[in-house]
């Protein structure tokens, strides 16, 4: 998708939506309401228009394809010099005095 237009894209997400929608032998109504939504948002998601990060994240809870996000916002962890500084941090040994 990196060579598409931002209109481009949105079309392509409303395109899948959609797909996903039918797959789930979902008719847009359906879907509104499962999703907390009106029908004139879903239409808009799947004609390609712009609406809220709100709207689609509704929209794909109601399709139980919000998982799906975890592709795309994947947690960075520490970086190799943080993984360093912590295990410099890290006890190497315990010493006991004796009393």
């Amino acid at each position: 998708m990196r060579k598409l237009t931002d209109l481009a894209i949105l079309k392509e997400i409303g395109k899948r939506i959609k797909n996903r929608r039918i797959h789930k032998k979902l008719t847009q109504h359906e879907l509104a309401v499962v999703s907390g939504l009106n029908i004139n948002t879903i239409q808009s998601i799947e004609y390609g228009k712009p609406v809220t990060t709100l709207s689609l994240i509704q929209t794909m809870r109601g399709l139980r394809i919000l998982d799906q996000l975890d592709n795309f916002l994947l947690e960075i962890g520490p970086s190799p010099i943080e993984m360093m500084k912590r295990r410099e941090k890290q006890v190497q040994r315990v010493r006991r005095t004796n009393r």
